[in-house]
């Protein structure tokens, strides 16, 4: 059966005077179907479409068909006024009998879904989010084996915890469910719903952003096997989830079919570099990061911000770039004895920041170019100044880590990048128009290295930046 609801019909249009709103269903119609809802999970006689534990597992399609009807009434031109009837109704309640006792996955999903939308609005959301049961079994939730439910708890997640007023309450409630981390783990590390994946990505990247004591706990957690989520409702004992590993699959499966839940997981990682704890959950993983490392050189160097781009792609992939680049120089300053982190290996990776700079520098150009423009115009100014600001962020982060790079160089490494094309003049100048003068030692040790294994293109860098040959 289709999972999306068909559109509401003017059949069910009731008595004049007693419609929700401006939309063309009755207080009375919508009444019953909370009605005919509480005895779908609580039915005065035994159903024979019943299984054998006695709760329906289908639900029927008069009972979808309305049931949908008043989910979409929450996107109609009165979602406030239906909300809001639905909560005086006592509809939060009726939900949660049916997350309690019912057996239809088609008919949770649904009515997570309506109570998503009804959390829209804030003294609903407010309402909701007290509710202490409530909020305990839509946590519970997490754990259920259908993916459209799991998107639709996720989802109904993430506006409470948008919700300034009630965040704090959901934080601190999840925070007291360790369940809560062994579910998102293993939805994070084992499913292929690319819009389940993102949506679970967001609600734990504002979870981080948010509060992070929680973000300590989970990335200490995975010490002890834990209760899991079974299809047919038994315990499972799951593996000892870690956060890092988990964030990676999850990121390999959305890379390809979603930018921005690629974004979404690469601001993870780069939450968990903010604390010393994060980066060493990255760097101290079996594998040694190793992974962590290829994934996001990988991108780097072989998705992102490519030769064949024009310019303007780093104005798209300014966020996810400075997330990626920022893991990389925390994995590259705690870690330059891994081999992973060795040069002869990355010179692809500094040609690649050096071309970020690039790029950075054509749309600094274009920017000034857009403000002269735009002077007279106060909104016009304000989106160039917030692009700016995004680029300032993304330069800095790419300058540090190229300049850490630099000053690892060899000979080797170097007569290696010059004979791959990683660097030239042109190139080199870059580097040093940008990295000076904050980063004028790893700029000068870089030279001298230069000088060995070019020295004619250091000649002409020292007469292109006379400040490095004064201190020669």
């Amino acid at each position: 059966m289709d999972r999306n609801p068909s559109p509401p019909c003017s059949d069910a249009e009731e008595e004049e005077g007693d419609a929700v709103g401006n939309t063309v269903y009755s207080k009375h119609w919508l009444f019953s179907v909370l009605t005919r809802l509480i005895e779908v999970i609580a039915p005065a006689e035994p159903d024979p479409a019943a299984s054998p534990e006695g709760a329906r597992t289908e639900l029927d399609e008069e009972m979808e068909n309305d049931i949908c009807k008043v989910h979409l009434l929450l996107h109609s031109l009165s979602p406030q006024d239906v909300a809001l009837f639905l909560q005086e109704f006592n509809a939060p309640d009726i939900f949660m009998g049916v997350f309690a006792k019912s057996k239809c996955p088609r008919l949770t999903e649904i009515c997570v879904g309506i109570l998503g939308n009804m959390a829209c609005f804030q003294d609903i959301c407010m309402s909701i989010s007290k509710d202490e049961n409530l909020g305990q079994v839509l946590l519970q939730r997490l754990c259920d084996s259908d993916s459209p439910t799991l998107l639709e708890t996720s989802r109904l997640l993430l506006t409470c915890l948008s919700q300034p007023e009630v965040a704090n309450v959901w934080v601190e409630r999840i925070r007291e469910n360790p369940s809560v981390y062994d579910c998102v783990c293993f939805i994070m590390s084992s499913s292929t719903n690319v819009e389940l994946l993102v949506k679970v990505g967001e609600v734990v990247d504002k979870l981080f952003d948010l509060d992070e004591e929680l973000m300590l706990n989970w990335i200490k957690s995975g010490t002890c096997r834990s209760v899991g989520p079974s299809v047919d409702d038994s315990p499972e004992e799951l593996p000892d989830f870690k956060i890092v590993p988990c964030i990676l699959e999850a990121a390999k499966q959305v890379r390809s079919d979603n930018p921005e839940g690629l974004d979404v997981y690469m601001h993870i990682l780069q939450l968990l570099t903010t604390v010393d704890e994060g980066i060493q959950a990255i760097v101290q993983a079996p594998d040694g990061g190793k992974d962590t490392w290829s994934l996001l050189y990988d991108l780097v160097c072989q998705e992102l911000c490519q030769p064949d781009d024009p310019p303007i792609i780093v104005q798209e992939q300014k966020t996810v770039l400075a997330s990626i680049l920022s893991v990389l120089s925390a994995m590259f300053a705690s870690q330059t004895e891994q081999e992973y982190t060795r040069m002869r290996k990355n010179m692809p990776l500094i040609g690649s920041l050096i071309r970020i700079l690039q790029y950075m520098e054509g749309c600094g150009k274009r920017a000034a170019d857009n403000s002269k423009e735009s002077e007279q115009e106060e909104t016009g100014r304000t989106d160039v100044n917030e692009e700016d600001f995004h680029l300032k962020i993304l330069k800095d982060i790419c300058c540090e880590l190229l300049s850490n790079m630099l000053q690892e160089l060899t000979k080797e490494n170097t007569l290696e990048g010059l004979h791959q094309g990683h660097l030239n003049e042109q190139t080199c100048s870059c580097a040093f128009q940008n990295l000076l003068p904050l980063y004028f030692a790893s700029v000068e040790s870089f030279l001298e290295v230069l000088r060995e294994a070019d020295q004619t293109l250091a000649d002409n860098l020292e007469k292109r930046f006379p400040s490095l040959k004064v201190h020669t």
